[in-house]
């Protein structure tokens, strides 16, 4: 064979690979019928993560461009944002935990083949959702003042700008809803709902950002509390559009009259679950709150720091997250068509896709910290600890992109128990301590915050290894 054949056969190769991946592209992001318990993983995987991802992206975008916004109104606005979402943080994590295990009983009904059963999961898990997100809602609104005061808040942020925390708080069902019924979406398979949804959100968010802020056109300037009021209002327009998609909707799970009821059997194994789910990712997030906790004692700069690099981080673990709601998807689904070796092959190759990506990520921060930090403030003291923030966190990514995906998977098969023994133990037992020790007694200031962090998650990802590899998340029963 002559070169040119050679040649030839391989653009030929190349042109037929490239098409094929654009029609699973183009798949992905349309939407699926794909039956994800048969066929080639590597594409399930492909038509399961892209729209994930996508969806977590545009959340990461969102999170960039509202503090983009507030880093113009000066430290005390991005202190603002950073204190309420350090206490937000606990809406996030009933959500979550929610989510989790509705997103565990609903694939496994979707891979029995029971539709039915996963549209009434689907209503028992949205209910559950309302009550809870309103047992937080009116205290929150009652109390924010008082609740920034207990946050370390300067008496500045108390009196000004306490409305941005009494909104956030008051309004989170749409936050608790929203990932709730986007739970429901991504693991019956119907990933690109999700992601419209979501985009919707924070592009109504996106738009209104500036105009409510500072107030152009005939908007009112409202400052950091236009802010919550955009992301409030994206959120909840992007609630009605789901319970639209659920009742009028052709997707696998579609919600009619004879769901609309309480199934106590039911809601008693979503609430066994969630406690597992939402206990994890409390300790968890609580532990965020603690943190911010210690860095406010070193002033407002510095929590303006810590809050400009968090976002970043978000923005860069959320495509991450993506990925990994992709594997839990497919442990779910292929459990449930008793097919669990198959179930275990989807989150070996899931994980190094993800480490490979969230470690590329983790290597441009670290070498560019501070160009992106300066992306969104000019104040060198701020530029200089958010920075510091970025790069020491950043160390970790390489490892925390196996370990998301391999929590994930745990959670997904219903074993909601040891994901939280190993936050337990990494977030309450180690990290807190750990950063007290190296912020006070090591002189380390912030930065011995920010290597706490870096320490606890690696610690997490090498305890979620040992777990999996036991293989007893194989035999749970949801």
């Amino acid at each position: 064979m002559n070169a040119y054949s050679k040649y030839t056969i391989l653009k030929q190769t190349f042109l037929i690979s490239a098409g094929k991946l654009f029609q699973n592209l183009r798949e992905a992001i349309a939407g699926t019928g794909q039956d994800f318990t048969t066929g080639r993983l590597g594409r399930a995987i492909l038509l399961l993560s892209i729209p994930m991802a996508l969806e977590m992206l545009m959340e990461s975008i969102f999170a960039v461009v509202d503090i983009y916004f507030v880093s113009k109104l000066g430290p005390d606005a991005i202190a603002t944002v950073g204190i309420t979402e350090s206490m937000i943080t606990i809406v996030y994590a009933l959500a979550v935990g929610l989510s989790t295990a509705t997103s565990s009983m609903v694939s496994r009904r979707i891979g029995e083949r029971n539709n039915e059963g996963a549209s009434l999961v689907a209503f028992q898990a949205i209910l559950t959702g309302f009550i809870v997100s309103t047992a937080i809602a009116v205290p929150g609104f009652i109390f924010s003042r008082n609740l920034l005061r207990l946050m370390g808040a300067s008496m500045m942020i108390v009196e000004e700008m306490w409305a941005f925390t009494a909104i956030m708080i008051g309004g989170n069902s749409v936050i608790m809803l929203l990932f709730v019924i986007n739970s429901v979406f991504r693991s019956a398979g119907d990933a690109a709902i999700s992601m419209r949804v979501l985009w919707m959100a924070n592009l109504i968010n996106i738009v209104l950002d500036p105009l409510l802020i500072f107030g152009l056109g005939p908007f009112p300037q409202l400052g950091v509390t236009g802010a919550a009021i955009a992301t409030t209002t994206g959120r909840g327009l992007a609630v009605v559009f789901q319970f639209y998609l659920l009742f009028n909707g052709r997707k696998r799970v579609r919600l009619a009259v004879r769901h609309l009821r309480i199934d106590w059997k039911i809601m008693k194994t979503l609430v066994k679950l969630s406690i597992g789910g939402i206990g994890q990712h409390i300790i968890a997030t609580s532990s965020w709150i603690g943190l911010v906790r210690i860095i406010s004692e070193f002033g407002s700069i510095v929590v303006a720091g810590y809050t400009i690099a968090l976002r970043i981080i978000v923005f860069a673990l959320l495509p991450s997250w993506g990925l990994s709601n992709a594997a839990s998807t497919l442990v779910g689904q292929n459990l449930g068509a008793n097919k669990p070796v198959r179930a275990e092959r989807s989150v070996w190759v899931t994980g190094w896709v993800n480490m490979i990506f969230l470690g590329s990520l983790g290597l441009i921060l670290i070498f560019f910290s501070e160009f992106f930090i300066r992306l969104f403030i000019a104040d060198p003291s701020v530029i200089a600890s958010g920075s510091a923030g970025l790069r020491i966190i950043s160390l970790g990514f390489i490892a925390y992109g196996f370990g998301m995906v391999l929590v994930n998977s745990l959670n997904g098969a219903g074993d909601t128990v040891s994901p939280t023994l190993i936050n337990i133990f990494c977030y309450w037992l180690l990290e807190i301590p750990l950063a007290y020790f190296l912020a006070f007694q090591m002189g380390m200031h912030e930065n011995g915050v920010f290597s706490s962090i870096l320490v606890a998650e690696s610690v997490m990802t090498l305890s979620a290894f040992w777990v999996f590899r036991t293989g007893k998340w194989k035999l749970k029963k949801v």
